[in-house]
């Protein structure tokens, strides 16, 4: 399926910049195309099944578990590489679907400025990839009862071997979060804007990467469907906010701002029972790489800082951000009841910044928090302070 693009009088010369980024699905959908036909040939089915397929799956015994109930497990190696690069163009074509067919009539039909624009979009895409896999994580975790016996989480370690949703669900995490380093190009993001989401995409890929490299999947899987759902009720309040929902985004908001601090302690609690309790028990001295034992203490003390110092860097975050609203409040506050009569200039000055604050270009409301919890920087919502005292 051929992504249409607006019609333009000027067509730009093949293979240049302008060319590439308004043709990029195209382009990355017919790449995709070749390795999924590869499958149907003999002689390139080897090659392209190393990209459009999992590999490294492990042979189960008929006598170890009945023939109904057999289960295809897997682990990781280097062939995930090649996995990783096709599901990395597969989501770069979802995501030109997503903002072709959803996105952009939405913004023709609310016509924002061009600030707010690349906030909606960026919200609106972050939103239905938040959905679908917290949906799919928590599908998962209560087929593979890691609720009812958290111990799993921990028991059993290393857990080598992967079921194929899971091992499915870690990769498309990966390329996701790898397919947005090159949409910063195909979007034309702002250099302004472009080092928020660079800071965040890195923690994303750095933190799947690690937990899907020293077999701390579980753990990691539970963590992500608890981040997950407080970023999807920040986005969809965020996509509220823009769409002229005040009432309704100001209730999102509120219920995002319970739900970060709830998650950001359950986050810790769950890292401190795994590798300080859990993981503990059948501690390792030497590291087994072979055999995928990590279990020692400084890998333990290590995920355990990280994940503790990431979420107390975002609650640092999050505690200075509503600080400086309370503050912004009273001032505003304190210059409404002293209501100076201005002269000319300043009259002049009062609507051109107000003007700004309407165009987004110098305040964005609740779209200006950017990437708000993904890495921590959380940006004043100044257009929202009357609407939520």
């Amino acid at each position: 399926m051929a992504i249409r693009r607006p019609k333009s009088n000027k067509n730009p010369p093949i293979f240049s910049h302008e060319f590439v980024i308004q043709n990029h699905a195209d382009i990355v959908s017919c790449i995709a195309m070749v390795f999924v036909l590869g499958l149907m040939f003999q002689a390139t089915s080897p090659i392209a099944s190393l990209f459009v397929t999992l590999q490294h799956n492990v042979t189960i015994n008929e006598t170890e578990l009945a023939e109904d109930d057999e289960v295809f497990y897997y682990t990781y190696g280097l062939k995930d590489f090649f996995t990783t690069i096709f599901y990395v163009l597969i989501s770069i074509v979802v995501h030109a679907v997503i903002q072709e067919y959803v996105l952009d009539k939405l913004n023709r039909k609310m016509h924002l400025s061009k600030v707010k624009h690349s906030k909606f979009n960026e919200s609106g895409q972050l939103a239905f990839f938040y959905a679908v896999s917290a949906f799919w994580g928590i599908d998962l975790i209560v087929r593979e009862n890691y609720v009812s016996v958290i111990s799993s989480l921990w028991e059993g370690y290393p857990h080598a071997t992967m079921p194929f949703m899971i091992k499915f669900y870690y990769l498309i995490q990966i390329g996701y979060w790898i397919h947005c380093l090159p949409e910063l190009y195909f979007q034309k993001v702002k250099k302004d804007e472009m080092s928020a989401r660079i800071h965040y995409i890195m923690l994303y890929i750095i933190f799947i990467g690690f937990a899907y490299l020293l077999n701390f999947t579980r753990v990691a899987l539970c963590m992500l469907v608890l981040h997950y759902t407080v970023e999807l009720v920040f986005h969809l309040s965020r996509l509220l906010y823009f769409a002229d929902k005040q009432e309704l985004a100001n209730t999102g908001f509120i219920v995002w701002d319970v739900l970060f601090v709830l998650v950001r302690l359950g986050l810790i609690t769950l890292a401190v029972l795994t590798f300080w309790y859990g993981l503990a028990k059948a501690g390792q001295t030497v590291m087994d790489v072979k055999h995928g034992n990590f279990n020692i203490q400084p890998v333990r003390i290590s995920c355990l800082s990280a994940v503790c110092l990431l979420q107390a860097w975002m609650m640092w975050n999050f505690i200075t951000f509503h600080l400086r609203r309370l503050r912004e409040a009273n001032q505003m506050q304190a210059s409404t009841r002293k209501a100076p009569i201005q002269s000319p200039s300043k009259e002049k000055k009062r609507k051109s910044k107000a003007k700004q604050e309407d165009d987004g270009t110098l305040h964005s409301g609740a779209g200006d928090e950017s990437s708000a919890t993904e890495n921590g920087s959380i940006r004043p919502r100044t257009a929202r302070v009357k609407q939520r005292q």
